[in-house]
């Protein structure tokens, strides 16, 4: 899952949209540095990247990317998974894509005091790009999966990611919809006060 589903899962809590959009920048104990609720977001994108890393349909995406994305296999089937959440939103929440991207938007704004400096750094371009709704689209998704493969001097592969998602496009989308319910569940049995 990656920053769309991350705060879709999240729900309507701040402090849960924060540490979620957040949680991949603050390593180890360091969450630990954020207020209570945004610590929990945290916690909580953490016990989702478990479940997804660990699901037998997340991993059969995984195994039909790998021979194509090798060692990256594992980021891209997560953008892909975004792309289908972004691609059948109507099927996940009443709210159009759009009003929630922008809705989101203007919270982690308004805490950017709070973001890890990686976070403040992508902030503007995925605001300007508006990478989270565009996740629905080939184009703007193949131009994200390049800038991608320029962070790693081109030895990810993931400029030819969007290729990969051609080729299995149908067999991709029903592990997506045969996955999200199941992280759905997963997420609404989580109880973040627990200790």
């Amino acid at each position: 899952m990656n920053f769309l589903a991350h705060i879709y899962l999240a729900g309507n809590n701040d402090g849960l949209i924060i540490g979620n959009f957040i949680a991949d920048m603050v390593k180890g104990k360091a969450y630990q540095n954020y207020p209570e609720a945004i610590q929990k977001g945290i916690l909580l994108h953490r016990q989702i990247d478990t479940f997804t890393d660990n699901h037998p349909v997340w991993r059969k995406t995984k195994r039909r990317i790998l021979e194509e994305q090798g060692k990256y296999a594992g980021v891209v089937a997560d953008l892909y998974y975004d792309h289908f959440l972004a691609k059948e939103w109507q099927r996940f929440s009443k709210e159009k894509l759009d009003e929630f991207v922008c809705r989101n938007y203007r919270l982690i704004i308004k805490n950017y005091r709070l973001l890890p400096d990686r976070a403040r750094f992508i902030l503007p371009f995925m605001v300007r790009q508006n990478w989270l709704v565009n996740y629905a689209n080939l184009e703007p998704l193949s131009l994200i999966f390049d800038r991608m493969d320029r962070r790693t001097a081109y030895r990810s592969g993931m400029k030819t990611s969007v290729v990969t998602l051609q080729k299995y496009y149908p067999e991709i989308k029903n592990d997506f919809l045969d996955f999200m319910p199941e992280i759905i569940d997963f997420v609404k049995q989580i109880d973040l006060d627990k200790d």
